[in-house]
């Protein structure tokens, strides 16, 4: 990469915005990743579309990251540009019973304002540790919840750097996935949730009951990229691989969590060829056991 285009870069989001071979275990749940060459962090949609306009003339690649909750990023690292949506980008704001939000609020502090203005519908969130943008790109969801419900209308970039705005029935949510999914380079700038009037109190005791419910069956204190499989239809993941007898199977620094078989935690400092490998390994002994083809949840991004 050119200077030119750092420094052409660095006049879109500033110096403090733009981070030359930053390490991305810095920017990932799981915290395990290689330097990306450039991660720049817009703090207004003008930033976004603008860098995103340079690095699409120049043929830069790039990658879109949020909180890096669902995200394993390769040992070597990440070429190219990463646009990180993160605190700079997460205004939020209420219209009566209409939550409006910038993609880099994150999902808990999203739940705790709704809960403030005394609106309930987005309880199930609040333990979610991603973004809304990687929320609505996935149709995140916990406890019955999930996105779809809750979600009126989204603004987006398109690949081709046009902004649009979709209602929430356009969006294809689905089972871990959305339209937003299957648009390469799109970035979800912002959204509108519609949700309902509440008791402040009934809607605390739910987020209350729900985090004593994760805190309880989850390994919240090891770095993880939450529930690494997604469910299969007619199974759960995680108890196919607790009845594979995979709990606390090891490859190096990364295990099978013996609090919750779903989850694949970082316990050793582990690399990321550690965790891809053991989950492969899962997926090799579950099939063998039970002929269910697990899916990873986390996505790859890097190279390995």
């Amino acid at each position: 990469m050119t200077e030119t285009i750092k420094q052409r870069l660095t006049a879109i989001v500033g110096e403090q915005g733009l981070h030359l071979d930053e390490p991305m275990w810095r920017h990932t749940t799981f915290r395990i990743g290689g330097n990306a060459d450039l991660l720049i962090e817009p703090t207004c949609e003008e930033q976004v579309s603008a860098a995103v306009a340079l690095l699409k003339q120049e043929q830069i690649p790039y990658m879109i990251l949020g909180n890096g909750s669902n995200v394993l990023v390769g040992d070597k690292g990440i070429r190219g540009v990463v646009i990180k949506i993160g605190n700079g980008f997460s205004a939020c704001e209420a219209e009566g019973t209409t939550l409006i939000a910038q993609s880099g609020i994150k999902l808990s502090r999203l739940a705790k304002f709704a809960l403030e203005q005394g609106l309930t519908g987005l309880e199930f969130a609040a333990g979610i540790p991603g973004t809304l943008g990687g929320a609505l790109y996935m149709n995140a969801g916990a406890y019955g919840g999930e996105m779809k419900q809750v979600v009126k209308e989204v603004t987006y970039l398109t690949p081709d750097g046009e902004k649009k705005t979709i209602l929430g029935e356009e969006c294809e949510f689905g089972y871990r996935t959305s339209i937003f999914a299957k648009m390469d380079g799109c970035v979800i700038l912002s959204c509108k949730l519609d949700l309902g009037k509440g008791d402040p109190k009934e809607i605390l005791a739910l987020m209350e009951d729900l985090a004593e419910r994760r805190c309880s069956k989850q390994p919240l204190n090891l770095p993880s990229a939450g529930s690494t499989f997604k469910r299969p239809e007619g199974y759960f993941a995680g108890k196919l691989i607790q009845d594979a007898g995979l709990m606390g199977f090891r490859v190096g620094g990364a295990s099978v969590s013996e609090k919750h078989a779903g989850f694949v935690v970082n316990d050793q400092e582990a690399t990321a060829k550690d965790v891809r490998m053991l989950i492969q390994e899962i997926q090799k002994k579950v099939q063998a056991d039970f002929g269910v083809h697990l899916e990873p949840e986390v996505k790859f991004v890097g190279e390995f």
